[in-house]
């Protein structure tokens, strides 16, 4: 299992090339170290984070005090779901990009269910330690969102390590702000995602409030 990584696990970004005359943006690998419970260490990698394309809502309220947002305001009440009851990983990610149309930013959710599903068919999201991290450049996003999912059962993400992913983050980013950007907010959440203690709090959090109070470590 590759919970929570240990504290001085996390993930690098290795660009490789440059930009090309088209001004596409670099070939990205975003690799996660992280340990198990027993100290054994897993390493899954994210492939061509620079490539192409490719539930409902929780039923507690912010506590008193508690941050509104995280990850630079993307992560909020709305974007956030405790109980996620899809079965299987195409599910999960129809149900999550349902809950981001609802912030107004989605302009086409077929069109990001299509392109998030296609950067699957080039090589699975998940992280290992229960936990993924499905993503797409596309236009059907008019600006960079992010959403959370947690789900109880575990949803089968094909995994190296094996684990179903319980921590689920879909991120969508359009093709004008892509590239660094796109980099910028999935090595924030991979490099918090190798953090056991991190994971075990976000699995253990019993409301949107608490949720977020977690979530805000990914500035």
């Amino acid at each position: 299992m590759t919970s929570p990584e240990s504290p001085d696990a996390g993930a690098s970004g290795d660009r490789t090339g440059g930009k090309t005359d088209g001004g596409s943006p670099p070939t990205v690998k975003l690799v996660v170290s992280t340990t198990d419970e027993s100290g054994r260490t897993v390493a899954s990698s994210v492939r061509k984070l620079g490539g192409r394309g490719g539930g409902g809502r929780g039923t507690g309220g912010l506590d008193r005090g508690a941050p509104g947002s995280a990850l630079s305001g993307r992560l909020t009440a709305g974007t956030i779901e405790r109980d996620l009851r899809a079965g299987d990983r195409d599910s999960a990610i129809r149900a999550i990009v349902g809950m981001l149309a609802r912030t107004g930013k989605v302009a086409d959710p077929d069109a990001l269910v299509a392109a998030v599903l296609a950067r699957e068919a080039e090589g699975t999201t998940g992280l290992g330690g229960e936990s993924a991290l499905p993503h797409a450049r596309t236009d059907a996003v008019t600006e960079p969102v992010a959403g959370f999912a947690r789900s109880a059962a575990g949803v089968d993400w094909g995994s190296a390590d094996g684990t179903p992913a319980r921590l689920i983050f879909l991120v969508g980013v359009p093709e004008a702000a892509a590239g660094d950007e796109h980099l910028r907010l999935l090595a924030a959440l991979s490099g918090r995602l190798a953090d056991p203690d991190f994971r075990s709090r976000l699995l253990r959090a019993p409301t949107d409030g608490e949720v977020l109070r977690v979530l805000a470590e990914i500035e």
